[in-house]
């Protein structure tokens, strides 16, 4: 093994034991940090992102920068809330005691950033793990080399070099570094390397996270009203290409739609995709490209199968030298097809029809639990349904992704897409031990040398399980008699 890795974890484990990440001094001191990081460094940012994935800079700043930025500036503001200890009520009989829980931090953790979000995946973790007062490593992607190599430079001049450290290099460093033995992993990515990942921290049982992914799915109802139609579908679209062009884990997969309405859903994601991306191949726009080689033709393989060809109603055209993928429009190609079965995890998006919107419902229980579920409807029945009938990490009603900026609200996944959740509070917990403590007082102990005692003693701790609020009645009742013997003697 390369021991520069185990000289790492070594010097965490040092700046870590010495306590002085545990202060909230320190904590705000390394959020305050980002932020000036940010602010000191978005355009270099902004070009790291275009150069590895294509990234416009409203994109970039959408969903990176701005993330980043909110999340940093939330944590900030709640982070000596979420560290003090909370109250936690004790039964009577143990009068007089008190209880609390306390988060206390893990210790060294190692956080994986998935490529197509290379920034925001790398510090809006970060942000959780320094609020709960960790050290950490940062391993960046090395699929997004520009963006891995800006983490590189700026982070060890803005945080604290002996406490934050990034760790730069291939499939052989990430190897390495998932030998040693951390505190807390936290990986984002595929679930083919989640259960790598899962399988290296159960040799020395290290907690993970692990947020993946999958088929995520959006049901479209029938809408009455031309304007509701025209909003849902434009949100479609959004959630569809607007990410990273469809490299997104909580991006839409494909649509379950009634028979009927499909032409029309198919003509209006026509006229949003030309309007927002432009039909000519060569000159699309506000789009990301695919982000190598290998994605280029995995994704594009997808549709070289004939029976996924024949399903194309709307572009298909492909760019090799510039690994640009058109958006691509498919009407229900085989379902046992890669497109189906797989994370397409590009700008090809399936429709798929039904009979009855509510069929919706079993097509996708008939799969994996997804990350996310997209519904747009009206109908307080179904959207009923869909809540108590579907299993997902989120379900988000008549929009696409937006689940994903609310710091109130956990974001992970569930089964296949993922195991544990971050953001907002939601991160700090993830980094953190909750302790249980509890006070109790020498003062009273009840005892006695008469054996009829130790029968009343019996029925007083059955009576104190069972109601509770008996409890501080037997206790003085038990006082009594205690005082009564003491006499007696």
């Amino acid at each position: 093994m390369n021991g520069i890795e185990e000289d790492v974890l070594s010097e965490l484990t040092t700046t870590f034991r010495s306590g002085r990440t545990r202060s909230v001094a320190w904590r705000k001191a390394q959020l305050q940090a980002i932020l000036k990081l940010l602010d000191e460094n978005e355009e270099e940012i902004f070009e790291a992102l275009k150069q590895d994935l294509g990234k416009h800079p409203v994109e970039s700043y959408r969903d990176e920068v701005g993330v980043v930025r909110k999340s940093a500036t939330n944590a900030l503001r709640c982070v000596e809330k979420w560290m003090a200890p909370q109250k936690a009520p004790i039964p009577l009989v143990l009068f007089p005691a008190r209880g609390a829980v306390v988060s206390e931090p893990l210790g060294v953790v190692l956080i994986f950033v998935s490529w197509n979000f290379p920034i925001s995946l790398t510090l809006d973790p970060a942000i959780g793990a320094i609020s709960a007062g960790n050290t950490i490593v940062l391993k960046p992607s090395e699929l997004a080399p520009k963006c891995s190599a800006v983490l590189a430079n700026t982070i060890p001049r803005y945080l604290d070099p002996e406490a934050i450290k990034v760790v730069e290099g291939g499939q052989d460093v990430s190897e390495q570094l998932l030998q040693l033995k951390w505190d807390k992993i936290f990986f984002t990515g595929s679930p083919r390397v989640g259960r790598l990942i899962m399988s290296a921290a159960a040799k020395h049982l290290t907690p993970v996270t692990l947020e993946l992914g999958g088929k995520c799915p959006t049901i479209l109802d029938t809408l009455s009203s031309s304007y509701d139609l025209q909003v849902a579908v434009k949100r479609i679209a959004g959630g569809k290409w607007g990410p990273c062009n469809g490299q997104a884990c909580i991006g839409i997969d494909y649509v379950l739609v009634e028979t009927q309405f499909a032409p029309v859903l198919i003509e209006l994601l026509e006229k949003i995709i030309k309007t927002f991306y432009g039909e000519n191949l060569k000159t699309l726009g506000n789009l990301a490209r695919i982000v190598n080689k290998h994605h280029f033709d995995r994704v594009h393989n997808l549709l070289k199968d004939p029976k996924v060809a024949a399903s194309v109603v709307y572009g298909g055209s492909v760019d090799e030298e510039n690994m640009v993928i058109e958006p691509t429009i498919l009407l229900n190609p085989p379902l046992d097809a890669d497109i189906m079965t797989e994370e397409i995890f590009g700008p090809l998006l399936p429709i798929i029809t039904l009979n009855n919107i509510e069929e919706s419902i079993q097509f996708i229980n008939s799969r994996p639990k997804p990350l996310a579920i997209y519904a747009f409807t009206k109908n307080d029945s179904l959207k009923e349904k869909i809540l108590q009938e579907t299993s997902s990490g989120s379900l988000t009603f008549n929009d696409a992704m937006i689940q994903f900026i609310c710091d109130t609200l956990p974001f992970g996944g569930v089964g296949q897409s993922g195991y544990g959740r971050y953001h907002g509070k939601f991160s700090f917990d993830t980094f953190s031990h909750e302790k249980a403590v509890l006070h109790r007082s020498l003062l009273i102990e009840l005892e006695s040398r008469y054996p009829p005692w130790n029968n009343f003693k019996m029925e007083f701790v059955r009576l104190a399980y069972d109601y509770d609020y008996l409890g501080l009645i037997l206790l003085l009742l038990g006082l009594r008699g205690i005082f009564r013997t003491n006499r007696r003697q």
